[in-house]
């Protein structure tokens, strides 16, 4: 029984096929290479990295504010105030237009503006993170089913080749027999 010299799969694939798998396949060495054993990367992917102060506070300020409970206490406040003002009539500490009312928004929307932008860009890294940990599992899940195949393939071509020698092992018995009879 002879083993096949190539597989019929990979002969049918295009050249372009050929080279793009055997570019995954050197990525999939070098990153073998590269990537500590399982225990370390599972472990090294539970932990997030330490916050600092204030990526805490940006954090905290971004949950604040972005909550419906903070939205209804900053307009319970300003309806307070506006109506605060408007009943004390000319004695009213901000009268009509609200000047001081505005200049305390002002203030609050040019601290908050920042630490927001600074929880949104931390929040963005860690899913660029995610999205290159996701690439790279996808590439070894596509390598891994890429080499089933291959296996299956050769699994195949081994039944194939042992089936097509039973077949004339008993074309030779029956020919042998045939020419007995005669």
């Amino acid at each position: 029984m002879t083993e096949p010299t190539s597989l019929p799969y990979t002969a049918t694939l295009s050249p372009e096929d050929t080279r793009q798998l055997e570019l995954l396949r050197q990525h999939r060495r070098a990153h073998r290479l590269q990537i500590p054993p399982k225990a370390q990367v599972l472990q090294t992917h539970l932990q997030e990295p330490l916050l600092t102060r204030g990526q805490k506070l940006a954090d905290l300020v971004a949950a604040t504010i972005g909550s419906w409970r903070f939205i209804v206490l900053q307009s319970s406040a300003i309806a307070i105030w506006i109506t605060g003002n408007v009943l004390s009539g000319r004695s009213a500490w901000d009268p009509y237009p609200f000047i001081l009312l505005n200049l305390l928004l002002s203030f609050q929307a040019a601290y908050t503006a920042p630490a927001i932008m600074m929880s949104q860009n931390r929040q963005s890294e860690l899913d660029r993170r995610h999205a290159q940990n996701d690439y790279e599992i996808n590439v070894k899940a596509e390598l891994e089913i890429e080499l089933l195949h291959e296996k299956i393939d050769l699994m195949k071509d081994k039944e194939l080749l042992t089936l097509t020698e039973a077949v004339r092992d008993l074309t030779a018995q029956v020919q042998l027999l045939l020419g007995r009879a005669r």
